[in-house]
């Protein structure tokens, strides 16, 4: 069911308790046995390094999380399949059945900008609770990270021209209504996927496939009844056949009113080229041309010149253009010894390293505006002048405050590439786009 809450669409979900690992259960019944299970425990979810080559990560999935930690409930047939299968005893049953999460979670927000080593969530409760929601939090944050931080690529690349995530056939069913929402919030303009379109309020486009084209005696009754449905201001698919006779047909038909054409394969730059000079020539010189067929960002930078007016973008969005995942791990950074004090805790495995202690994360900026570095600190909770704090408080107590509309994010996206120094922009390897520091002391 979709229900309005302000000016969100929430979605009132089933359990979201068992999207989570089997060990997490068994950590849980050992900790309750040994009495560690209620002490004081803090998790950070953080990235210890970029994808090969980018520059910057964008956060999303922020939401998604908190949806999720509502309906993270142990309801009786969640009960009953654990107790089926014997994976915890009795008194871990009792415990689970009775769980909510009564916590503080803080968090970067949506849209923004992270990097290595940056706290983008901050889970503060007990080690039973905080240690149960490892699982689902990092599936969506990677999963969505992923898929805002290729988009927010493919926007820049676009140049302000419209895209349009259209990646539904390539990818789980599921992630593609989270692809859809990620890739909004990175600067996407529609979504071809109506599901994403009724959650989350995004708006959608479509017109029609080569499909429709083959389905009827010939290209220009094909065309017929799609103006006769959606107007002259469609979009009509041009390369069933022959572009430049599809072209022609096209505007016979609908005249200088005709919305877009689309073109779906071979050299898109040539044929938009040669579409544009047609169009011209026809008379229908206000038409719009949109390409679609295997984009990314890459591919986007090098229309740049090319007559494109807007882009339709696939497989590569939905898998995070080569980079599924934003490879974000959640650790126990500090947790309450036997007095109660919170002690810094942190893993020394060789390639893994954790830093201990409960961070604060501040973005610092000079005279211009331009961010010059990410400040992050496990003792330090005040800001100096030139320093934006990065962690806004997302769960107080168990209850949900950090809600926002999802136009929030989108415009906090826009703010955040703005305010990169201009190298981070480029689509090129190289480094990332500002220094971490990290102050233990």
């Amino acid at each position: 069911m979709v229900h309005h809450r302000g000016n969100n669409l929430h979605i009132v979900a089933t359990s979201t308790a068992l999207l989570t690992d089997h060990y997490e259960l068994t950590m849980l019944e050992a900790a309750l046995r040994s009495g560690a299970a209620h002490r004081r425990a803090v998790f950070e979810v953080f990235a210890r390094r970029l994808p090969e080559g980018r520059r910057y990560g964008i956060v999303a999935g922020t939401g998604r999380v908190l949806d999720a930690l509502e309906n993270f409930r142990f309801g009786p047939e969640e009960l009953d399949f654990l107790r089926e299968r014997r994976i915890v005893d009795e008194s871990t049953l009792r415990w689970l059945s009775e769980y909510r999460f009564s916590g503080d979670v803080y968090g970067y927000r949506e849209g923004d900008v992270y990097f290595p080593g940056s706290p983008i969530l901050v889970v503060e409760g007990t080690f039973a609770e905080a240690v149960m929601l490892e699982t689902v939090i990092l599936s969506i944050l990677n999963h969505d990270c992923a898929i805002a931080s290729a988009a927010s690529r493919m926007t820049h690349a676009a140049g302000g021209r419209p895209l349009i995530e259209m990646g539904s056939r390539r990818t789980h069913e599921m992630a593609a209504v989270a692809s859809a929402r990620a890739a909004y919030i990175a600067g996407f303009a529609t979504t071809s996927n109506l599901a994403a379109g009724r959650r989350y309020g995004i708006p959608t486009a479509g017109t029609a496939a080569h499909a429709f084209t083959l389905l009827h005696d010939s290209e220009a009754d094909a065309f017929k009844a799609q103006l006769a449905s959606l107007g002259p201001g469609t979009t009509l698919l041009v390369d069933t056949y022959d572009v430049e006779q599809a072209v022609r047909t096209a505007v016979e038909l609908a005249g200088h009113r005709l919305g877009a054409v689309r073109i779906d394969s071979g050299d898109l730059a040539l044929a938009a080229g040669e579409v544009r000079r047609l169009l011209d020539a026809l008379g229908a010189d206000q038409t719009r041309i949109v390409v679609t067929g295997d984009l990314d960002e890459h591919s986007i930078a090098a229309l740049a010149v090319a007559p494109v007016d807007g882009y339709g973008v696939g497989t590569s969005l939905v898998t995070g253009s080569g980079a599924p995942t934003a490879s974000l791990v959640y650790k126990l950074v500090a947790r309450a010894d036997e007095s109660g004090e919170l002690k810094p805790v942190a893993k020394r495995s060789v390639g893994k390293p954790s830093v201990g202690g409960r961070k604060h994360a501040y973005r610092r900026f000079d005279e211009s505006g331009t961010a010059v570095a990410e400040i992050v600190c496990a003792h330090c909770d005040v800001p100096g002048p030139s320093d934006r704090p990065l962690l806004a408080q997302l769960v107080s107590g168990g209850e949900i405050v950090g809600r926002e509309p999802l136009a929030d994010a989108r415009a906090r996206h826009a703010r955040a590439i703005a305010e990169l120094p201009a190298p981070a922009l480029q689509l090129s390897r190289g480094d990332v786009a500002i220094p971490t520091t990290l102050i233990t002391a």
